[in-house]
């Protein structure tokens, strides 16, 4: 038996990719936006198809990312925020909310979203992970955008997609 393998591609050339970061705990944010354009850089993303947006924190990146696949204009999307545990249970509430959304806005609009956003017991854990988290963030939304349009071509274009639906429908 063959069984058909789309292969991992971390090619960045020619993607376009939307970046929404938190400015709270924007210490972390910046290690993480920083870590994240570096690697689109290194993958061959050009930095005129980055588009960086800033908001309050974590619970406003799904909505920013809703606004960003709206458009149709990018092949994928990363959102970056650091989300560090108090005394209260906020930090579960943005934990849980701002990751569910997340999720939500991909599966939605069919787009790959790489989550950076960290949720760390504390400032030491964070520090420890920002850097590589940003970097992997470029890296899931490259392989991603790619592995999306490998799958497109793999079955043909979008249309002839809509078509074979509409006939299993029928």
């Amino acid at each position: 038996m063959k069984i058909e393998t789309l292969e991992p591609e971390l090619d960045g050339e020619g993607l376009r990719v939307g970046i929404v970061q938190a400015r709270f705990n924007d210490a972390f944010c910046t290690v993480l936006r920083d870590a994240a354009v570096a690697e689109l850089e290194r993958l061959g993303v050009d930095e005129s198809d980055v588009l960086l947006v800033t908001v309050p924190g974590a619970l406003e990146i799904p909505l920013a990312l809703q606004k960003l696949a709206e458009t149709g204009q990018f092949d994928a999307l990363i959102a970056l925020g650091a989300v560090i545990r108090g005394e209260t249970y906020h930090f579960e509430l943005v934990s849980n909310e701002s990751g569910a959304g997340i999720t939500r806005i991909g599966l939605d609009f069919g787009i790959p979203i790489a989550n950076a956003v960290l949720t760390t017991e504390n400032d030491a854990q964070a520090e420890v992970r920002a850097a590589e988290k940003g970097r992997d963030a470029a890296r899931v939304a490259v392989e991603m955008a790619n592995l999306l349009e490998s799958v497109d071509q793999f079955f043909g274009d979008d249309d002839a997609l809509e078509e074979n639906e509409e006939e299993e429908d029928r």
